[in-house]
């Protein structure tokens, strides 16, 4: 592909969740923030709420790996399964035995002896639900039984949901109105402000850098606006414009992204937005203005 033209060792601009590319921008940074705030608080439950595309799973990862060391971490991508069956992927993540037709009593006993022993050696147990807005409301009512597992003095697990804002939505339901009571810190993760944009690529180019040589200024000022404000500051159609239009440049043999490799992958990519042509721009500031009167 175009790695050995850029001088790169991997694609910088895959669209699969990886926490080394994770880009500190402020929606980002600020989810994390009250993340680890909060976990290292000793809180229940931590909720976060972003857009499709606004790099959930990059943030969980990236979560998971700060907290590597500190914390004894189970992850859950998919969390679309009945009651028991979550609770058997839980016992699964942590290490715990369990028969395979165990009752939900005998699940949950065996989480709790789990969790007694990390607790008694000072170690503090977090599990991350990815795309918990899928969880079935059925499900929901085993996530109400974990966060009744404590002692007198703390909690004795911790419970991130990461999820679209579906999860709100699910969240309102009367039923599980007392998982909502349990959630102390939310926070929104939405896209990057667009002049971020030209940051976020030169970082995501230099993480994949095959050395110091390597030229991470690629994307043209005018170039690194476009894919701004095609993708509306979303990383995951930042992603597939800029892989797009490093395969555009290297199909021509240039070691420069221009605008106009931008807009024709903008035109080859569903979901982008779609900017007027210049004349209906030029016509609408015209007429929010007011039209000149003729002197007729």
């Amino acid at each position: 592909m175009y790695l050995r033209h850029f001088a790169l060792r991997e694609a910088p601009f895959s669209i699969t969740p990886d926490s080394a590319f994770y880009y500190p921008h402020e929606g980002a940074q600020a989810a994390l923030n009250t993340l680890l705030v909060a976990l290292r608080s000793g809180e229940g439950f931590v909720k976060i709420v972003g857009e499709v595309g606004c790099g959930k799973t990059v943030l969980c990862r990236q979560l998971l790996k700060s907290l590597q060391g500190d914390f004894v971490t189970a992850y859950i991508p998919n969390p679309d399964m009945g009651p028991n069956d979550l609770l058997h992927s839980l016992c699964h993540e942590l290490g715990v035995k369990v028969a395979a037709r165990a009752t939900r009593n005998q699940l949950l006993t065996a989480l709790h002896a789990c969790l007694i022993h990390h607790a008694q050696a000072g170690r503090s147990v977090v599990v991350c639900i990815d795309e918990a807005q899928a969880i079935p409301v059925r499900t929901v009512e085993s996530l109400r039984l974990l966060s009744n597992l404590e002692t007198e003095k703390r909690k004795l697990l911790q419970l991130v949901l990461l999820g679209q804002p579906e999860l709100d939505v699910k969240l309102q339901r009367p039923e599980i109105r007392q998982l909502l009571q349990r959630i102390t810190f939310s926070e929104y993760l939405g896209p990057m402000q667009a002049q971020r944009v030209a940051s976020y690529l030169v970082h995501r180019l230099a993480t994949a850098a095959l050395d110091e040589a390597t030229d991470t200024g690629v994307f043209e000022p005018a170039a690194a606006a476009a894919i701004a404000s095609f993708s509306g500051g979303v990383p995951r159609l930042v992603n597939v414009l800029a892989h797009k239009c490093l395969m555009l440049a290297y199909g021509e043999n240039e070691h420069r992204v221009r605008l106009r490799h931008v807009r024709l992958a903008a035109l080859d990519t569903p979901g982008v937005a779609r900017q007027p042509p210049r004349w209906r721009r030029w016509w609408n500031r015209w007429t929010q203005k007011g039209a000149p009167e003729s002197g007729l």
